[in-house]
C-alpha cells in the first residue's frame, strides 16, 4: 500500500471517529435534562432491596394539619335565587335529608337547601340529628356556564315545591323574570371581571424530562396534582382551590420511561378569583415563572410565543389591583367563599 493510500485511509478513519464523537455530543446536547440523583435514600434502598434503576422523583407532603375551611351556610341573596320553606312544627334533620332530590343541581347550576337551627336560629347546611324550623331552598344565578335563564328557574321552583311537599311546608318564589334578570345582570359583571392568567415557559436550548420539572417545580413548593402532567401550589387552607397550577405534557408523564420524553414547554398559571388578595397570587405566579426561567434556561411567554417582560408584567398586576378593587365594591372579592362559588 502506497504512503497515499496509508495517508488517505488515515484520514478518512479520523473523520469517521470525528462524526461518531459529534453525533455522540449531539445526542447527549439534545437529550432531554433530568433530575439530579436522589440525595437521600429511597425506601427500597433503606430497606436494603438493591433496587438500582434511577426513579423519577415522587413529591409527597403532609396536610393533615392545614387549617380547614369554615363549614357554614352557602346561601347568599348575593349569588342566589332563594325561596323560603316555612313549616308548621320543628323538622328532623334526618326527615330533611331524606326529603332533598337526588341531584343537587339545576340544569347547570348548584342547587341548596339550608335549615334554620333549632337551637341558636342560624342557618347551616341540613345535618343528621338537628332540628329545623325552617328552611331555604337556594339556586346560584350565575357560574363560568352562564346565567340562570327560565327553564333552569322552573326547574328550581319544581324541586323546592317537591321538598316543601315533603316536610309538610309552603314555598314562597320571587318572579321569574325579576330573577332571572339578576342573574343576567350578575353574570355579565361576572364576565367582566374575570381573570384566568397562564405564562408558558419554554426551553431555550434542551428539553426536559418531566422529572426535571417536577424536581425543580418540587422545591419552590410545588407538589403532585391529581392528574398526570399538573402540580400545583397549595392553599394555606385545606379544601381551597391551590394558589398555583403547573401542567405539562400528560403523555409524557405517563410514558412507559419518562427519563426519554422531551418536554419543550410547561405552563404556570391562576385562577385569580379563586384566590385571596392577600396571598399575593399574581406575585408568587410572576417570581415562580422567573425563578424557573432562570434555573432551567427558559423563557416566559404568554403562550403564543411574546417573551414578557417586566412592563408588561407591572402593566398587568396595575389591571389586576383594579379588578381586585371591583369585586371588592361588589362584596364579592377574590378568594370568598361567593366569589369562590361565582367562579366556577
Amino acid at each position: 500500500m502506497s504512503s497515499l493510500q496509508i495517508s488517505l485511509a488515515g484520514i478518512g478513519g479520523l473523520t469517521l471517529v470525528g462524526v461518531v464523537i459529534y453525533n455522540h455530543w449531539m445526542s447527549r446536547k439534545n437529550a432531554p435534562r433530568q433530575a439530579d440523583p436522589q440525595t437521600e435514600p429511597l425506601p427500597e434502598q433503606a430497606l436494603g432491596l438493591g433496587v438500582s434503576e434511577p426513579l423519577e422523583p415522587v413529591l409527597t407532603d403532609d396536610f393533615a394539619n392545614l387549617p380547614q375551611p369554615e363549614r357554614k351556610a352557602r346561601l347568599d341573596g348575593l349569588i342566589d335565587v332563594i325561596a323560603m320553606v316555612e313549616v308548621d312544627q320543628p323538622v328532623s334533620g334526618d326527615a330533611a335529608l331524606a326529603a332533598l332530590p337526588s341531584t343537587r343541581r339545576v340544569g347547570t347550576k348548584p342547587f341548596n337547601v339550608e335549615g334554620c337551627s333549632q337551637l341558636n336560629g342560624e342557618w347551616e347546611p341540613l345535618l343528621p340529628g338537628r332540628r329545623y324550623t325552617a328552611f331555604q331552598a337556594g339556586v346560584q344565578m350565575a357560574n363560568r356556564m352562564g346565567a340562570l335563564n327560565e327553564i333552569e328557574f322552573s326547574e328550581f321552583v319544581v324541586k323546592t315545591q317537591a321538598f316543601a311537599d315533603a316536610v309538610n311546608g309552603t314555598a314562597t318564589f320571587g318572579e321569574m323574570l325579576e330573577q332571572v334578570a339578576r342573574a343576567r345582570e350578575l353574570d355579565q359583571f361576572a364576565s367582566d371581571h374575570d381573570a384566568q392568567l397562564s405564562f408558558t415557559l419554554c426551553a431555550r436550548a434542551a428539553a426536559w424530562s418531566p422529572g426535571y420539572i417536577q424536581q425543580h417545580a418540587g422545591r419552590l413548593g410545588f407538589v403532585p396534582g391529581a392528574m398526570p402532567g399538573r402540580m400545583v401550589l397549595p392553599s394555606g387552607v385545606q379544601g381551597l382551590a391551590p394558589v398555583l397550577s403547573l401542567t405539562f405534557d400528560t403523555h409524557a408523564a405517563m410514558a412507559d420511561d419518562p427519563t426519554l420524553s422531551a418536554i419543550r414547554e410547561f405552563s404556570l398559571s391562576l385562577d385569580l378569583p379563586q384566590i385571596a388578595r392577600e396571598d399575593q397570587a399574581f406575585e408568587r405566579l410572576r417570581q415562580s415563572a422567573s425563578r424557573l426561567a432562570k434555573d432551567m434556561d427558559a423563557w416566559v411567554t404568554d403562550g403564543a410565543g411574546q417573551v414578557l417582560g417586566d412592563e408588561v408584567l407591572d402593566q398587568i398586576a396595575a389591571d389586576l389591583g383594579h379588578l381586585y378593587d371591583a369585586l371588592d365594591q361588589r362584596e364579592l372579592s377574590a378568594g370568598s367563599l361567593q366569589a369562590r362559588r361565582l367562579f366556577s
